[in-house]
């Protein structure tokens, strides 16, 4: 959420902020605000797909801070969508400016895209550093608020929604949190910090009320909109010219601003029950069902800075980060809530379960071409078939239902517009409870990888090439070889930034930094290669939504290690010199693991495309006709062929394997 213009009153107003000296404490802080402030206030690459070894890096250096200073972190994440919807239309306007400024970006212009991967990455990295971490049903902020409250300690995040929730701990704005430059001794070490209480914010205007806070920020808007009405109950206040500086309230050489005024109306009266009689009275002329529908929309809105005395989370983090989290979405199976509540499954995928809707992420890509998530659809069918295949499954026992397909309501790009897609979910895949084999198998299938083709790659890396494999027959514009070098590549340098292999030697060390040297450098003379971005963009989306899919699936392939398989600067340098003539093998040493490595991933991600289906399983599935076609027989364009090449891949499945 956030209270529009709260933040700058408040930066207007220094000493409503107190300095500290943090440090041996808890700390809650909101997980989608670190590592968008981390990522786009340290100069890392948006433009060519994202420098993830870079942040992941910075990621390492700020939890070494904390640890540095005593400082336990709790992370809290966002979930999917508010399953109430008010936020819907705020979420597409979002989406429509991320398409918006990536186009920017994409032709050299400012604009703030986060790179498709970062929360993984960002996950992965908590997680291997033992960082507690928790995803929630929805939008995180009350359970922020609440868990805050209970502990007693402060709130790290930059939300101008916490000037509003009133916590003992107080809250410290991202922008204020000076991380990188420790003080104090060794051994009491602590962070400079600001920290900020509602307390301040009354006090500021003579009041200890801070329940009046609430309907303030209900009445100034915040993501969930504001009532249509209120307009005209600024247009009253304003006409009291309500006086500064009196009773203390106000302090001398400060403007009338929106946000004063409205405060030191409602703090003027006693309490919230005589301000809401007041706005009753002020809206007097719009009937009496019209003004009680504008108080039960302020009461609603309230509701939402109310904080709960126990919070959930507080159990969940105490626990270890085992079992359900309490007050999870009901409809959720108990290990996709678990899986869901550990972040290893990202919003969209709740999303498509629960609402049957999902928001494709925007990339920096070329707007003239199809959307780059347009490659990966058929890997999306895959995981919307498991997704919901027990409610497909209820669907076929009532009588007529048999045939009925199923939807995902998806927005993505279409040119620089917001649009969206009817995309048909395959339901035909094995149970999570099969063995590993077979759900190994389903994976393949998906991709059109044989198991084989994978051997020779280290396991860590597996998932990445059959996903390359792929990228590379599935994508428009196909990618060239000079494309497949340069990934590879770019792979064998995240392979030997982490690998720790007694093989690895000074020739090792020396071909990484080679490799390195062909990086993209800030501020060079040449621009951005759109058709580049726009192919490793489609590659990103697929390996994005393979990861997905892999924890449906319970892992049949290890995860790879996310910060080292892709830096944006660097392939889109290497690409550049291999373009000029320089061959990919004269950047190795001959002979040397990097080397060898480099042609088993390149053998591996060119060959091993599993065959066709026999020609009788496409004419059986030519015999479906109930695939591709919505309710009512409009057929989704471009579903039915996809949908019935997946559905052949599956043929293999023993009955006692597919979904009952």
């Amino acid at each position: 959420m956030g209270v529009h213009g709260l933040t700058t009153f408040v930066e207007n107003h220094r000493n409503l902020l107190q300095n500290v000296k943090f440090r041996d404490s808890r700390l809650v802080i909101d997980g989608c605000g670190l590592y968008y402030r981390l990522y786009f206030t340290s100069g890392l690459d948006q433009q060519r797909g994202g420098d993830y070894d870079a942040f992941a890096a910075l990621l390492h250096q700020f939890i070494s801070a904390l640890e540095a200073c005593r400082i336990q972190p709790y992370v809290v994440l966002d979930g999917g969508m508010d399953p109430s919807e008010k936020k819907f239309g705020t979420l597409k306007q979002r989406i429509q400016s991320k398409i918006r400024e990536a186009d920017t970006l994409a032709h050299g212009r400012s604009g703030s895209v986060l790179p498709i991967l970062v929360r993984h990455v960002f996950i992965q990295v908590l997680t291997q550093r033992g960082v507690p971490l928790v995803q929630c049903p929805a939008e995180a902020d009350w359970d922020i608020a609440c868990l805050a409250h209970q502990w007693k300690c402060p709130v790290l995040t930059s939300d101008s929604d916490f000037y509003i929730f009133d916590l003992p701990g107080g809250y410290l704005p991202f922008q204020n949190f000076q991380w990188a430059n420790l003080n104090g001794n060794p051994s009491q070490r602590y962070i400079s910090a600001r920290r900020y209480t509602a307390h301040s914010l009354c006090q500021w205007f003579g009041s200890n009320n801070c329940e009046m806070l609430a309907l303030g920020a209900v009445l100034l808007g915040n993501d969930y909109g504001t009532p249509k009405a209120v307009e005209k109950i600024f247009a009253v206040i304003d006409s009291q010219h309500v006086p500064r500086g009196s009773g203390g309230r106000g302090r001398s050489g400060t403007s009338s601003t929106r946000i004063d005024v409205l405060f030191l109306w409602l703090f003027s009266m006693s309490n919230v029950t005589e301000a809401l009689e007041e706005i009753s009275q002020i809206m007097a002329g719009q009937g009496r069902a019209q003004k009680d529908k504008i108080i039960s929309q302020l009461r609603a809105g309230m509701q939402d800075y109310f904080i709960k005395p126990q919070s959930s989370l507080a159990r969940w983090f105490s626990e270890g980060g085992k079992g359900s989290l309490l007050g999870q979405t009901p409809s959720l199976p108990e290990y996709l809530s678990c899986t869901a509540a550990r972040g290893l499954l990202p919003p969209l995928v709740v999303d498509a379960l629960l609402m049957h809707r999902a928001f494709l992420t925007p990339q920096v890509e070329n707007s003239k071409l199809a959307s780059s998530h347009c490659a990966s659809k058929l890997i999306r069918q895959a995981v919307y078939g498991i997704l919901l295949q027990e409610t497909n499954a209820s669907a076929a026992a009532v009588p007529d239902h048999s045939s009925r397909s199923i939807f995902v309501e998806e927005y993505d790009r279409l040119d620089l517009n917001l649009k969206v897609n009817q995309v048909e979910a395959l339901v035909c895949f094995a149970k999570t409870s099969t063995p590993v084999a077979k759900r190994l198998g389903v994976l393949l299938n998906v991709l059109e990888v044989m198991e084989p083709t994978l051997a020779p790659v280290p396991p860590n890396l597996q998932l990445v090439v059959a996903v390359t494999n792929f990228w590379l027959r599935k994508t428009t514009p196909t990618p060239s070889e000079l494309h497949l070098q340069a990934m590879v590549l770019g792979l064998v340098y995240g392979e030997l930034s982490w690998s720790t292999q007694p093989g690895l030697t000074h020739v090792s060390y020396g071909v990484q930094a080679k490799l390195d040297r062909h990086r993209v450098r800030p501020g060079g003379r040449r621009g951005l290669d759109i058709g580049l971005a726009h192919s490793f963009s489609q590659w990103q989306s697929c390996l994005w939504i393979t990861l997905c899919l892999n924890e449906l699936l319970l892992q049949p392939l290890p995860a790879p290690h996310l910060s080292y398989i892709f830096s944006g600067t660097l392939v889109h340098g290497l690409f550049r010199s291999l373009k000029g003539g320089q061959a990919a093998e004269s950047l190795l040493a001959s002979g040397s693991l990097s080397s060898q490595l480099y042609s088993s991933l390149l053998n591996a991600a060119k060959n091993g495309r599993r065959p066709n289906p026999s020609s009788a399983s496409q004419r059986r599935s030519r015999g479906q006709g109930g695939r591709g076609r919505q309710r009512g027989g409009r057929r989704v364009a471009g579903g039915a062929r996809g949908v019935n090449e997946l559905s052949n891949r599956f043929a293999f499945l023993n009955t006692d394997d597919v979904l009952d």
